[in-house]
């Protein structure tokens, strides 16, 4: 009972919804020069940035601890602005068993919601749901936003 979860964060976006799906989707290997206090890298594993299937390989900092985190692209919608991966490996697997991250841009009226949502079965009962781990997410998309705001 209760090892399979969801936690969904909705985020304004002021520098456009559009600047982060793109930096999201084809760069996100340009994230160490946007927040270098939390992520240090992402390499291309395999396919290409921007597409379905590629693999990527992220060297982060999360809770203090620097960490490791591969995952496969597996869908992407221009149109809803939209990119899903799930993870293969690395630090998050010792604790979930599946582990998907799903981020999408939404524009209601005049506001650019950026939306995560990570679906995940823990190994284990006791291993706590990954709320700081959504945390994460969002001062990262804080970090984006006021990267932009700052150059333009």
């Amino acid at each position: 009972m209760g090892l399979h979860g969801k936690l969904i964060a909705a985020i304004e976006f002021k520098a456009g919804g559009d600047v982060f799906h793109q930096l999201w989707r084809h760069n996100p290997h340009q994230l160490p020069s946007v927040a270098p206090h939390k992520i240090h890298s992402c390499d291309l594993h395999g396919g290409q940035f921007g597409h379905v299937d590629s693999i990527l390989f992220w060297r982060y900092t999360h809770d203090g601890k620097r960490m490791t985190v591969k995952e496969v692209i597996q869908a992407i919608d221009e149109e809803k602005r939209l990119v899903q991966s799930k993870v293969v490996e690395g630090d998050i697997m010792q604790l979930y068993k599946d582990f998907f991250l799903t981020c999408h841009v939404e524009t209601k009226g005049a506001v650019d919601l950026v939306t995560w949502t990570l679906e995940y079965e823990k190994v284990k009962e006791d291993v706590e749901h990954p709320i700081s781990l959504l945390s994460f997410f969002i001062d990262l998309t804080k970090d984006i936003e006021t990267h932009h705001l700052a150059k333009h």
